[in-house]
């Protein structure tokens, strides 16, 4: 069901965030906020978490156009693409035709449908997808659930820093009740990525997870896949994630302030409330 009377989801919470709801829809999504309060909150808490970003941002955003950017050098790098492409099928005929089409086509039907190209993509979703794809790999691990102790927390965090690019730092987790446990360099978004696992007295783990990204979403995006939940944002050229088996509610303020570490440690984060 679609239109103005179709159930409010989470497609359309996020829309009303962001302001790209339809004056119709828009009215239906507010009377439905005022009958639910604790919706309401958590939305009203995104929008902080948005304006807030956004405003940490606003310089950015002040700078003049890089020349990547520009409106000339956009078309031109779409004309350079598409003499690729047509240049890159061509070649594919001719291997086509002179190889043996059939093996090769075969071989492509092996592909999961929708497999999301390697340097493809960019924005939040990706570094969400690698984000969980590493929690899952790794939290399960016994013997080797990092790759550097916490005891050589100074080398781990020098040699990530240093392969990443940036300057990290292990956010002090402790009044959530989560210790470092270490972490590990992993390959993500085409270069390196950093993951820092943490656990909690009842053996609960928790990631925090770092790799350069492009985009421009300047709020946190939320991602529920099975019993792994993350919140994932950009900023600065780099994207994070946090992810572990808590919900919402609970892990949002844990994002907060893994945020603010890696903000230069500001003291209002993205969810403070005016």
């Amino acid at each position: 069901m679609s239109g103005p009377h179709a159930p409010i989801g989470e497609d359309d919470l996020q829309a009303f965030i962001d302001d790209r709801l339809g004056a119709e829809r828009r009215g239906v999504v507010e009377s439905y906020l005022a009958e639910y309060p604790d919706v309401a909150e958590r939305v009203a808490t995104d929008r902080r978490l948005r304006d807030s970003l956004r405003a940490d941002l606003q310089a950015k955003f002040a700078e003049p156009i890089p020349l990547r950017l520009r409106i000339a050098s956009i078309r031109a790098a779409q004309r350079a693409r598409r003499a690729g492409v047509l240049r890159r099928a061509a070649a594919a005929a001719v291997i086509f035709l002179v190889g043996g089409g059939a093996g090769w086509i075969g071989g492509r039907a092996h592909e999961a449908p929708g497999a999301r190209l390697a340097f493809g993509g960019g924005g939040v979703a990706p570094v969400a997808e690698d984000a969980v794809s590493a929690y899952r790999t790794f939290v399960v691990e016994v013997a080797h659930p990092v790759e550097v102790r916490a005891a050589n927390e100074a080398h781990l965090l020098q040699w990530l820093s240093k392969r990443l690019g940036r300057r990290l730092v292990a956010p002090d987790l402790s009044e959530f009740g989560y210790r470092l446990m270490g972490g590990r360099l992993l390959p993500g978004g085409g270069g390196a990525a950093a993951q820092l696992m943490y656990d909690d007295p009842s053996g609960r783990r928790l990631t925090v997870y770092v790799q350069a990204a492009t985009g421009t979403e300047t709020a946190f995006r939320f991602r529920q896949e099975g019993e792994a939940s993350t919140f994932a944002w950009i900023d600065h050229g780099f994207g994070f994630a946090v992810t572990t088996t808590a919900g919402r509610e609970e892990l949002l303020p844990v994002a907060e302030a893994v945020y603010r570490s890696f903000d230069g440690g500001s003291e209002a984060g993205p969810a403070q409330k005016g």
